[in-house]
């Protein structure tokens, strides 16, 4: 365990596609994406991780003179913008403190307001309306940490919320497996499709749609308290980091406690 997870993070900010860790932490943190923008859809009618249709609804309503459900739309890119800056200063703060778990704090963290969303909606389920613009603040908050875990760590190869890229980077990956290259010339190089790369955009792609079919599912017919399991599984991805953190701490410590006795 430790051989593998020390080298997580330095294979992971090289954004190597060939680490099986990597594959692994997208697809997940895609699935978890899916799951919470169909579940949260259904539960808050928005799509909060989906930043391009918030700025171009921002546009119509400011051109259409509804000023209000433009400032609505703000407040959700707002949210949004911030979760991914906290997201990133806690990655930041644990590199420079020399950790390695500075992003399996941050789906820690993630995981504790997937609940704190749980609560908020379970009492928007009795309040209708009261509550509705708290919870959709803070579920755009979680998308941005979310999104900014993936995108961090792999040197912004991986988005998993942002499907669009994910759509782009498909077909470039396609045109290029389907180029013919007529003739040699060694001044040009030739054109050559990156598979390993494609397999994973295509992995990721069916993971986030994956997660939204069992989100829709989940918040149809248990609610919020389909958040748990969500919240379950991403706390279980961020401990293995901050536990392989935390062992290495201690043995340092325990080290030089050792050392001070024998000094003695």
């Amino acid at each position: 365990m430790s051989r593998h997870s020390s080298n997580i993070t330095r294979l992971l900010d090289r954004g190597s596609f060939n680490d099986r860790t990597l594959r692994q932490l997208g697809a997940s943190m895609a699935f978890i994406a899916g799951a919470l923008n169909a579940g949260g859809f259904l539960a808050v009618h928005r799509y909060t991780s989906h930043m391009s249709g918030i700025v171009s609804g921002m546009a119509d309503h400011l051109a259409l003179g509804e000023v209000r459900l433009a400032l609505s739309l703000l407040v959700m890119l707002v949210c949004f913008v911030l979760g991914a800056m906290h997201s990133t200063w806690l990655i930041l703060w644990a590199r420079r403190q020399r950790l390695r778990g500075g992003y399996g704090v941050s789906m820690m963290e993630e995981a504790g307001l997937l609940l704190v969303f749980g609560l908020l909606g379970a009492v928007l389920s009795l309040h209708r309306g009261f509550f509705t613009p708290v919870t959709v603040m803070l579920l755009c908050f979680i998308m941005g940490m979310h999104n900014t875990i993936v995108t961090k760590l792999s040197g912004g190869l991986l988005r998993s919320t942002h499907m669009t890229g994910i759509a782009t980077d498909i077909g470039i990956e396609l045109t290029k497996m389907s180029y013919f290259n007529r003739g040699q010339n060694p001044r040009v190089k030739a054109v050559q499709a990156n598979r390993n790369r494609l397999f994973v955009y295509l992995m990721i792609l069916l993971s986030f749609f994956a997660g939204g079919v069992v989100g829709a599912l989940g918040f149809k017919h248990l609610g919020y308290a389909f958040t748990l399991p969500l919240a379950a599984l991403l706390f279980t991805l961020g401990l293995r980091p901050v536990w392989y953190d935390m062992r290495l701490r201690w043995r340092w410590w325990w080290h030089h406690l050792q050392q001070g006795r024998q000094g003695r």
